[in-house]
């Protein structure tokens, strides 16, 4: 007779029977049952000690909704952060493959020296308190939220949370120029312009705008950086590929030679990631948690989408077939579109701003290649002609005024191409900016970084410098050319 039953024995029948229907293990949370309720009981009589009223109850929701947006807003910059992927793979893909190392290599470090640049410089330049020109306060950010004339938590999000957002936003600027002078930048130049462009150029033009500046006080309009990011990138890349000037054997006895890019899987990969990256883009530039933040996302997806489409049929009626690479640029340049108005526009206006920006971007390329402008992934048309096109179209479908959104244009562009120019300018003439032909004609992965993104793969090059020897069943043979 095991113990349990001998303890049930000496209990009046009534209880007995209850014993039988329950094991001990059941009695025993009778004790943890009693000290939960008198706990429970305690903790409720203390609340009760505390007065509830509306300032408390105000102050616990500014608290919450503070950090709903903070959290909100963290999100949003990692989307944002995530979208130098994008930009490295669509690099990538539409350039060489002996140039592959060197694109990932300037995607990768960029957004390092961009924030970097920005904390200490840019911030403060774009932020801080100062003129309607440039703020002048706040350099080395410290989190402190007084330089910047902002509240402290809880009243705003903390300070280090919208310098994070705003250093994905910068570094944006910079990774745009990287497209444009890609296969023929000197590495080392190419990270000196990308600093003082993210702490000098992009902040004091972006306070214009952004902090209240002269131009905000216009009633210039540019939510999300239709301008302010990628008109600028798109200026500095312009300026860039002008004075760099075009790759070996892009323009030969007067005709356009075409330089295809080496991996359209990788190109198509980063237009997908950058696609997903604008939904922290163009919603986060609401700054808070709102109702409008699912309106902006479906703008911003309706305009990519229907700048796919046209730019997929305006190359198809063009060039007799549909074009990857212009599918892919036509998404791109229906976001960079939408950017600026994707929180004042219709839905049935974030369409047509997607399709004209399709149409648009397809005879930009074109019209680049032209003039010889050489630009290897259509950086210039999709964020300078695009943006463009993007910030007008503010004053032509939302609450804009036109007038106004060309002033700003103009006067955004005047200091971009000027600032760019001269910076260029002087490292041409100091350390250089184009490396030699023959290490582009080798390739910057091995004559800049002494190491190669496919080592190992049998690759065309070294089909072809073997006279063709060995060539795999169906490869086929193509005759050398300077690039």
């Amino acid at each position: 007779m095991n113990n349990g039953t001998q303890v049930g024995n000496l209990l009046p029948r009534p209880l007995r029977t209850v014993f039988k229907s329950f094991s001990p293990a059941w009695f025993l949370c009778i004790p943890l049952a009693a000290v939960i309720v008198i706990v429970w009981n305690t903790a409720a009589i203390a609340q009760a000690d505390a007065p509830v009223t509306l300032e408390s109850l105000s102050n616990n929701a500014t608290e919450l909704k503070s950090i709903l947006d903070a959290i909100f807003l963290l999100v949003c910059s990692i989307l944002v952060i995530f979208m130098n992927a994008g930009f490295g793979m669509l690099e990538a893909g539409f350039c060489r493959q002996k140039n592959a190392v060197n694109i990932l290599a300037k995607n990768l470090i960029v957004f390092a020296i961009a924030t970097l640049a920005y904390w200490a410089v840019g911030y403060a330049l774009m932020y801080g308190e100062g003129t309607p020109y440039i703020g002048l306060s706040g350099f080395f950010f410290s989190g402190d939220p007084a330089p910047y004339g902002n509240d402290p938590f809880p009243a705003a999000v903390p300070e280090s949370i919208s310098f994070l957002f705003q250093v994905a936003f910068a570094a944006t600027a910079a990774t745009i120029v990287s497209g444009a002078v890609a296969e023929r930048v000197k590495f080392g130049a190419f990270l000196i312009f990308s600093t003082l462009l993210v702490a000098v150029s992009y902040p004091i033009t972006g306070h214009w705008v952004w902090d209240g500046g002269w131009l905000a006080e216009l009633g210039f309009a540019d939510f999300a950086g239709s301008t302010v990011v990628h008109s600028v990138g798109g200026w500095a890349a312009l300026v860039g590929a002008a004075i760099l000037g075009p790759r070996l054997g892009k323009y030969q006895n007067g005709r356009i030679s075409a330089i295809p890019g080496h991996n359209m899987g990788f190109a198509t990969l980063g237009c997908l990631i950058l696609w997903i990256g604008w939904f922290g883009f163009n919603p986060g530039s609401e700054l808070a948690a709102t109702e409008n933040v699912p309106y902006i996302a479906v703008t911003t997806n309706l305009a990519a989408a229907a700048g796919g489409v046209a730019a997929t049929f305006t190359s198809w009626l063009k060039d007799g077939k549909p074009d990857l690479s212009m599918i892919i640029n036509g998404i791109l340049a229906g976001l960079v579109g939408i950017t600026a108005g994707c929180n004042d526009v219709s839905f049935l206006s974030a369409v047509i701003i997607g399709l004209i920006a399709g149409v648009i971007v397809v005879f930009s390329v074109a019209f680049f290649d032209s003039i010889k402008i050489d630009d290897p992934v259509g950086a210039t048309s999709v964020h300078l002609v695009c943006g463009i096109w993007g910030t007008l179209a503010v004053g032509i479908f939302g609450s804009g005024n036109i007038v106004t959104q060309l002033i700003g244009i103009v006067a955004i562009g005047a200091f971009t191409v000027i600032f760019s120019a001269v910076l260029w300018s002087i490292l041409k003439f100091t350390i250089g900016i184009r490396v030699h032909g023959d290490e582009e004609r080798r390739g910057l992965d091995i004559s800049e970084h002494g190491m190669e993104a496919y080592s190992g793969f049998v690759k065309e090059a070294d089909v072809l410098a073997a006279g063709g020897a060995g060539i795999p069943s169906g490869m086929g043979t193509a005759e050398p050319s300077e690039f």
